[in-house]
């Protein structure tokens, strides 16, 4: 009997744990030769369950929470979250407070796109590249602990404002950072776009056209690269954005052309980080007087949430786009619901029409070029006895409660 031959495509599954990945998603890809045919991928390997958690705690408690979701961008959790919970209970921010939230929350962008520009140069085997980004990054991150004496879970956003207030004493080191970042800039640009190998590797490479950004509601710089004119700080400002000139970058204003490729998408994380600078300054110059909390008692502010009764949303501009925490209170000391949708969750599927006809070797430099951070997914995939099954946030609170049960005997 003549054994079967197996014809191309072939399939072929990379994760959900895997070296060229750096977050945990399983992807299928149907491989022709060297390229790929089709893509199927499975987020959800990250459940963590925080909002379940949150609805156990108090708007004061669950902000401590909302840091820990992302360990990159966590002001910008911590920031929608208090947005969304003061629209619900009428809370007025004051203005100090919304100027000293901008400035963290883009020192926080800076750093993100840093920490990404030097994966990407990672993922294209240019490792000095890498080493520098991180390098420079530090910069960020000490001034972020200056300001919050964190690194990373800073605790400066609280309901009503700031926990802390930036002193005067603190501008000269804010400063300084800006100023090496500004002179930086110049040489960071020519490095990953004027490299014949970074732009051979990336031009034309993962293109998402403006057409399918706009289909697939893309966000962030995953939108920008493609053309789409999208930022919420210009859009919808929040915080200190509406006094500030917040223009969204786009790769035509800097190459005269969008090709919405990885190329363009390097083009706009690093220009935001001049961008970046350039609104940390305005703020510094023009920040007013003023407390940085709209009550200093806890008592009374968790007082206040506890009476609230409706619903609010929270929406700012992560460094991957937009972020958005949506909050029910229904006058007592827990939200009655709380829902978490993180940018990346609006740029998944992004990755299929950047991946269908792309080259093997370029897999890695695709899926790393939309940003993505896994953590706020909600569901869990498991293989058992050759079959597959998706629990739900549901089905782990099943779980959890008959396990609790078990153990109560």
């Amino acid at each position: 009997m003549k054994e079967e031959t197996k014809k191309a495509p072939y399939r072929v599954p990379i994760g959900p744990n895997h070296p060229a990945l750096k977050e945990p998603v399983m992807f299928t890809f149907e491989v022709e030769g060297e390229v790929v045919r089709d893509v199927d991928f499975a987020p959800g390997q990250t459940h963590r369950g925080i909002e379940w958690m949150g609805m156990r705690r108090n708007p004061v408690q669950i902000v401590h929470l909302t840091d820990r979701i992302c360990g990159i961008c966590g002001v910008v959790h911590s920031l929608s979250f208090s947005m969304a919970v003061e629209d619900v209970a009428g809370i007025e921010v004051p203005e100090r407070a919304d100027y000293i939230r901008t400035i963290v929350h883009e020192l926080e962008r800076i750093q993100s796109h840093l920490l990404w520009a030097g994966v990407a140069a990672h993922e294209l085997g240019f490792d000095s590249l890498l080493h520098l980004t991180w390098r420079v990054r530090e910069d960020a991150m000490d001034v972020i602990e200056n300001l919050t004496g964190n690194r990373v879970n800073y605790g400066i956003v609280q309901v009503g404002g700031v926990r802390r207030d930036i002193l005067p004493e603190q501008h000269p080191v804010i400063e300084r950072c800006l100023d090496r970042y500004e002179s930086l800039l110049g040489t960071l640009l020519s490095f990953f776009l004027d490299d014949a190998t970074i732009r051979a590797r990336c031009r034309d490479v993962g293109v998402l056209s403006r057409e399918n950004a706009i289909g697939l509601c893309t966000v962030g710089p995953t939108a920008r690269a493609s053309g789409v004119n999208v930022d919420l700080r210009q859009d919808y400002p929040y915080a200190a954005y509406g006094d500030l000139d917040v223009r969204a970058v786009l790769p035509g204003q800097y190459l005269g052309k969008t090709h919405g490729d990885v190329y363009d998408r390097i083009v706009v994380r690093l220009l935001e980080i001049g961008q970046s600078c350039q609104i940390i300054r305005q703020c510094l110059s023009e920040m007013p007087a003023g407390p940085v909390t709209a009550e200093e008692k806890l008592p009374k502010l968790l007082a206040t949430c506890k009476k609230a009764v409706g619903e609010g949303i929270g929406r700012v501009e992560a460094p991957r786009g937009e972020c958005l925490h949506y909050v029910r209170m229904e006058g007592k000391d827990s939200p009655a619901a709380w829902k978490v949708k993180a940018s990346s969750y609006s740029n998944l599927m992004s990755w299929i029409p950047m991946l269908r006809g792309a080259q093997v070797a370029d897999i890695p430099i695709i899926v790393a070029s939309i940003d993505p951070c896994l953590s706020c997914t909600d569901r869990v995939a498991i293989v058992r006895d050759g079959r597959r099954e998706i629990l739900t946030k549901d089905d782990l609170h099943r779980l959890s409660v008959e396990k609790t049960r078990r153990l109560q005997g």
